[in-house]
């Protein structure tokens, strides 16, 4: 770990960017969220690959997502590198973004995300990172193969085939596998990506990612047996209703004037219906007995209108946004470091995880 030496203040936009400036040592982290994974971390650990054509670094980060267990001790004695750990249970959605950014204050020019369980095979990282290796991609996710995975039952794969075509439109991407947690980014989409979603990561970045324009590719996997049920999913109706929360509100973000223009011309649509209906009416002279279909269509006429102007202060309010996180990319740009993500050479990261939702 201490030979992994890297050229500060040198920050490329992309790997690409390499081919013309002095070839720099490639620091590859991979990032492991745990929360009470203290029985099977160990193997996770020892299987991942610590040596990779083309990356003259490897280590490991384990973000401990306040485990009631040993799970950091076990992450140190196994041999992971650096170690987060959070005060209190935060979610994973929370831990995913902490790592990013401890990863990118260690330095890393390309970072892994993959999951304690051992869900996905270690042996495929290199294949996820060829892409970005070749400068083809920015973002590459693995690719389980849902819609015949072995392991799903025939409704979670055509949930997840569906959700998947979902997010694909809503990002303008044609990612098989959208809700795999199984993914490697280069050091710039990391500092671009911000993640606001309590529930998962997975789809939020995706959309995101897409709306930022990134070279963004799928590579197929190999999976494990599930050793466990998933704990971010706690059945199939709370998957499809945080899910759906998830999509239109990033949608929404990154898209309001269309997404309210729409429904806003819905209403008008609507709207003309009945106003239309009651015309009809009214130069048949039998208008007077017909009056709730005008104030019906009238109403609905000035609600799609209204909705039409809300979408226009949400776009000036999304403009607002996009200079925010300009700014917040240029601050970690600068510093790398989390303010509120405090280390010393004796002891892990240690990070005070923020009030839950509602709390």
């Amino acid at each position: 770990m201490q030979d992994c030496i890297r050229a500060h203040g040198i920050l490329l936009a992309t790997l690409v960017n390499r081919k013309t400036r002095p070839k720099l040592p490639m620091k590859l982290i991979i990032q492991i969220p745990c929360y009470n994974e203290a029985e099977v971390l160990p193997t996770t650990l020892r299987n991942l690959p610590r040596q990779i054509e083309g990356i003259d670094c490897v280590e490991v980060l384990v973000i401990d997502d306040g485990s009631t267990d040993n799970t950091a001790e076990v992450a140190r004695l196994s041999g992971a590198d650096h170690i987060v750990r959070l005060k209190r249970h935060a979610g994973l959605a929370e831990a995913f973004k902490i790592g990013l950014d401890a990863s990118l204050r260690l330095g890393a020019d390309i970072i892994v995300n993959t999951d304690a369980d051992e869900q996905y095979k270690p042996e495929d990282i290199p294949a996820l990172i060829a892409p970005i290796l070749r400068g083809e991609a920015e973002l590459v996710i693995g690719d389980r193969g849902v819609a015949e995975h072995p392991h799903f039952s025939p409704l979670k794969r055509r949930l997840q085939a569906w959700g998947s075509r979902v997010v694909s439109q809503a990002a303008g991407l044609t990612i098989p596998d959208a809700t795999s947690g199984f993914r490697a980014m280069t050091r710039e989409v990391a500092l671009r990506t911000n993640v606001l979603s309590h529930y998962s990561y997975t789809l939020e970045t995706l959309i995101q990612a897409g709306n930022h324009r990134f070279a963004i590719t799928s590579v197929p996997i190999r999976t494990n047996p599930p050793r466990r049920p998933s704990r971010l999913m706690r059945g199939i109706g709370d998957y499809l209703l945080n899910s759906t929360v998830t999509i239109v509100r990033a949608y929404t973000m990154y898209r309001p004037l269309r997404v309210f223009t729409t429904i806003g011309l819905g209403l008008i649509a609507l709207g003309l219906v009945p106003l239309v209906r009651f015309l009809v009416f009214y130069f048949q002279g039998r208008g007077s007995g017909n009056i709730q279909s005008l104030i019906l269509g009238a109403v609905l006429l000035i609600v799609g209108f209204q909705t039409i102007l809300i979408g226009l202060v949400a776009d000036l309010i999304n403009f607002n946004r996009k200079l925010l996180e300009e700014i917040l990319y240029r601050v970690r740009l600068q510093t790398n470091t989390p303010p509120n993500l405090k280390t010393d050479d004796a002891s892990p990261l240690t990070h005070k995880s923020p009030p839950a939702p509602g709390v």
